[in-house]
């Protein structure tokens, strides 16, 4: 692995400032254990863990096992990552579950490929041999999601719903975390894909829950929660084409109804199905309708991704961790 020693400044040695940010509900029976993992792995980072209304004593574990505490009143994974991003500050941030089932051992290699390669993300994409930590069930909706997320956007990562990653600090500070709860990692991807971030995955192991912890996770609701998200989000940041497939069928709709009536008219000279004309008129202004929307709506989504970009844009490179914002 490669090293990053400190750095000349202008007030002497700087190191990046590294945070791990851990969310937290009712893992009193890993997260000791992850808080221990990730100390052991950066001794000079600090770790916070945000308790999202834990009733197993959760939070005053992880107090007691040396992590800085914070909580989080709003349920949801969503609502957590953006207190996390809010609130604290750090050149460097590790984003992991506090369930120990992340290998935190990999930690200082994906710090060490981002600084390498000035990246704004580095996502652990998951290796795992045991079946209880990484469900069949679970791998085919990553697979699927991944794959949706890919012909929609033009590329994708391999691991789209991983909860392990890296960020810069030019990335958390201008991401807008809008979901509420575990599709945060969903709209996490498509903000970088959206931004064209340099970004990267780093394989890390993957391993089952210790004994006691129990996922929070529901493959159904989730995948359907994920799924809805990844539709949101493409008729937010393409609506021209989300708009523009709507008013095709419902042109195409029109015109196969109006084919009859065309060619009546044509022969006779008479219309004799009042109804479908309505109906046929009707659908071609919905038709008309929505392809305006997505010419519109284009241009808007074009002046709020400048603003995100500059907003990206006024945060130092990565690497760049010797001056602070």
């Amino acid at each position: 692995m490669k090293e990053f020693p400190a750095v000349e400044s202008g007030k002497g040695m700087a190191n990046p400032r590294i945070a791990v940010i851990l969310p937290c509900y009712n893992e009193a029976g890993a997260i000791v254990r992850t808080v221990e993992d990730f100390r052991r792995a950066l001794p000079s980072a600090e770790i916070y863990v945000f308790d999202n209304n834990s009733t197993d004593g959760s939070g005053e574990l992880a107090s007691g096992a040396g992590a800085i505490v914070r909580r989080v009143a709003q349920q949801g994974k969503g609502h957590v990552v953006r207190r996390m991003f809010a609130d604290v500050d750090a050149d460097i941030y590790i984003m992991a579950d506090g369930d120990a089932t992340y290998e935190a051992a990999a930690a200082p290699r994906m710090v060490a490929a981002m600084l390498e390669d000035n990246l704004d993300m580095v996502v652990g994409s998951r290796k795992s041999e045991i079946e209880e930590a990484y469900r069949r069930g679970h791998r085919f909706g990553n697979w699927a999601l991944t794959s949706l997320l890919k012909r929609l956007f033009g590329r994708s990562f391999t691991d789209i719903l991983s909860g392990y990653r890296v960020f810069s600090r030019r990335f958390v500070k201008s991401f807008p975390v809008l979901s509420a709860g575990f599709e945060i990692e969903t709209e996490i991807s498509v903000h970088a894909l959206e931004l064209a971030m340099p970004v990267a995955e780093v394989v890390t192991a993957y391993g089952a829950r210790p004994e006691g912890s129990v996922s929070k996770l529901s493959t159904y609701r989730d995948g359907w929660r994920i799924l809805r998200t990844i539709i949101t989000l493409y008729r937010i940041e393409r609506p021209i084409l989300f708009f523009g497939i709507i008013a095709v069928l419902l042109a195409a709709t029109g015109l196969a109804l109006a084919a009859p009536l065309i060619l009546t008219y044509m022969k006779t000279g008479l219309v004799p199905r009042f109804p479908t004309a309505i109906l046929v008129t009707g659908l071609m202004i919905l038709a008309t309708l929505s392809g305006m929307c997505g010419l519109i709506l284009d241009t808007v989504v074009r002046g709020r991704r400048e603003v995100r970009r500059l907003a990206y844009l006024a945060f130092k490179a990565p690497s760049d961790f010797a001056r602070r914002d």
